[in-house]
């Protein structure tokens, strides 16, 4: 559901003690938003969302606006909100607090900043200076992959997917500032225009530092051709949805072997790292960076490692280097204001020092009542998910046990991390570069001493405050952050239609996520290996791919469309999650009755909850990308096309014939 907000503070749930009595007052279903002028059947999306959809105004300072991921606007407030009051206090050394209110004090401080320039990188800049041989760029890029800055080479230790109890190396392909590989090579008036940003931005880096000033231009243009030749041997985002085409276990000594050109012994020892195999995801990459790095002269080399230094340092450098950044994200993203220095610091604090922050947001704003509540939620979803399994008339009693294992094996992480992530850093008020450039080195260090170790299952890939949640094949887990433990996901005080229709949909979706065309290839320890028969995994792959089929007709912004394939598991997730949550709805008193609140049904309330959570309004630019880059559909598609296949939906509101998104029942695509 892994990285909408009309909402004000009063929405933010009683996570926060002195709002339960807003809680308490709140209307679930807002009968005058609904807009009877759309047939329920015609667009569901819309006939709860579509007065609230077309009186909505986008901040100048944001991409979209309403539930889902745009929540985390809110809450960046709440956390800005901590961040001012520790950074006025005076804390003990060391403590949570001084660390996170001295980091961000050091960011807020923008007269230090600016009078500082491009100084800070100089260092880095120098290092390229002087780099006088390939043996030299290695060591460079060896030093950077010591601050969790990756250039040319895209390294993380995780799991190995054949054997999740021990970490390993993964090199996935990188290289390229454009969001996509696809960006390089599309002619339409959109993609050109980011193009031409994205060459401007380079320039512009290359004029503030004084490198290259005089040939800005003609050096800008030879690191988007380096990008392009290195996008050349980039796996499309739906070739890399095949997971097992995207494993390559492989000897070290073979790599070395392999690729003359890089000394992967070398590289590996300078991150103290002795490892005999490792993962190489997408080999097209590699074998194609070891060509160029013979093809390519070193001066363009070096030229290119100053532009990706620049942009990966330039947000923690003085204002002239924030705006040129912004601008190449504005014609991206549509976005036409930039942050408030305190909101860019909030974001700052909570990427580097997260899980510190994330304490303080906790200790505040959540209620620990809500933990177990919605444990409970997720358990009555796992029981009905196992009788979904057991009604399926496609799969085997064989599968079906292998399935039924597998989902009451999961790891169900909820609200906050029971071990809490140390960052041994220290933080010093007065210099603000030099604290990223120490937490980013750290994190470098948290990463890279995983290697050889077992995973810890105790680790959280996302900060409590996050509005989001995620499944994770690899230790099969599923991740609900305190963040997600809010209206209108979730309220204490909401009818169960209301829960079931929001958090309820969430579970339903990640414990899909398990079973979808990635997950259902990963055994219940989080090994990718086969547990279904040939006969099975045939018939699940055919019903996938009418779910690509279907959404690959649904479109947005008249003419753009949704990519199937690229978000087919997102989408199997949305039909699946929909069915189990109303299947552990119907277990409910309410579930079971036909009592009408607020003149709706049951059965009408839980629909209307699928579609308010995803209530969500976005720039033109921000979808554009999105569709071409995001793994889910757009918010419109993830009420509509489920609801298009969900049984119940057609029976609550009475959908017919004629109606725009009516199915035949034999057209009505169910997977779980």
């Amino acid at each position: 559901m892994k990285k909408l907000f009309w909402i004000s503070f009063a929405v933010i749930w009683a996570c926060n003690p002195k709002l339960q009595d807003d809680s308490e007052q709140r209307v679930f279903v807002d009968l005058q938003g609904i807009d009877s002028t759309i047939r329920p059947g015609d667009n569901f999306f819309m006939h709860v969302n579509g007065k609230w959809y077309n009186s909505a105004e986008i901040d100048a300072d944001q991409v979209g606006v309403g539930s889902y991921s745009f929540l985390n606007i809110p809450q960046k407030k709440l956390l800005e909100s901590i961040l001012e009051e520790v950074s006025a206090t005076q804390n003990p050394e060391g403590s949570i607090e001084q660390k996170v209110g001295d980091f961000y004090a050091s960011g807020m401080d923008t007269l230090a900043i600016n009078s500082r320039g491009f100084e800070p990188v100089q260092s880095k800049l120098s290092q390229i200076d002087a780099i006088g041989s390939l043996s030299d760029l290695e060591k460079y890029l060896v030093a950077e992959l010591q601050y969790s800055s990756e250039s040319l080479i895209g390294l993380r230790i995780s799991p190995d997917d054949e054997n999740s109890t021990i970490n390993i190396i993964h090199l996935s392909q990188t290289g390229l500032g454009l969001p996509d590989r696809d960006y390089y090579f599309k002619t339409d008036s959109s993609t050109l225009g980011i193009q031409k940003a994205y060459h401007t931005y380079l320039s512009t880096l290359f004029q503030l530092t004084g490198k290259m000033a005089k040939d800005a231009e003609t050096a800008a243009t030879k690191v988007f051709e380096i990008e392009k030749q290195l996008a050349e041997s980039h796996k499309t985002r739906i070739e890399r949805r095949v997971v097992k085409e995207n494993y390559h276990k492989v000897a070290v000594s073979d790599l070395d072997k392999k690729h003359g050109n890089i000394s992967w012994k070398e590289i590996f020892e300078g991150l103290g790292l002795k490892a005999d195999s490792l993962d190489i995801r997408q080999p097209a990459y590699y074998d194609k960076l070891n060509g160029l790095l013979r093809s390519v002269s070193l001066e363009d080399w070096k030229t290119y490692l100053r532009a990706h230094t620049l942009t990966e340092y330039a947000n923690y450098l003085s204002s002239p280097f924030e705006k040129a950044a912004f601008e190449y994200t504005k014609a991206v993203s549509g976005q036409s204001k930039q942050l408030t220095r305190a909101q860019k610091m909030v974001q700052q604090v909570d990427q580097q020092l997260g899980f510190d922050l994330g304490q303080l947001y906790v200790k505040r704003y959540f209620d620990e009542n809500a933990k177990q509540k919605v444990l409970d939620l997720v358990n009555n979803l796992q029981k009905a998910f196992e009788q979904r399994i057991n009604n399926l008339d496609w799969m085997s009693d064989s599968t079906k046990t292998q399935a039924k294992e597998k989902l009451y094996a999961i790891t169900k992480k909820i609200g906050y991390p029971d071990k809490w992530r140390e960052y041994p850093v220290s933080i010093d008020r007065e210099k603000y570069f030099e604290n990223a450039l120490a937490l980013r080195k750290d994190n470098a260090r948290y990463q890279l001493e995983k290697f050889g170790k077992a995973p810890d299952k105790t680790e959280w890939g996302t900060t409590p405050s996050t509005v989001t949640a995620y499944y994770n094949p690899s230790l099969n887990e599923i991740v609900f952050p305190a963040g997600i433990l809010q209206y209108p996901y979730f309220d204490p005080n909401a009818d169960d239609a209301i829960n079931y229709g929001g958090i309820g949909m969430v579970i339903g979706h990640e414990l899909t996520h398990a079973f979808d065309d990635q997950g259902a290839q990963f055994d219940k320890n989080g090994n990718l290996k086969n547990w279904w028969t040939k006969e099975d995994y045939e018939k699940f792959k055919a019903k996938t791919q009418l779910l690509i089929d279907r959404y690959d007709t649904f479109t947005v912004l008249d003419s753009v469309p949704v990519k199937g394939a690229m978000t087919i598991g997102e989408n199997t997730a949305d039909n699946g999650g929909i069915y189990i949550a109303y299947n552990a709805f119907k277990l409910t008193q309410q579930g079971q009755d036909t009592t009408k609140i607020d003149g709706l049904t049951p059965d009408q309330r839980f629909c209307y909850s699928i579609a308010r959570i995803w209530r969500v309004k976005t720039r033109d630019e921000f979808m554009r990308n999105y569709v071409n880059t995001n793994s889910h559909s757009p918010a419109m598609w993830r009420v509509n096309g489920p609801l298009m296949n969900f049984e119940p939906f057609y029976a609550a509101y009475g959908i017919q014939p004629g109606d725009k998104n009516y199915k035949e029942p034999k057209e009505r695509i169910k997977i779980w």
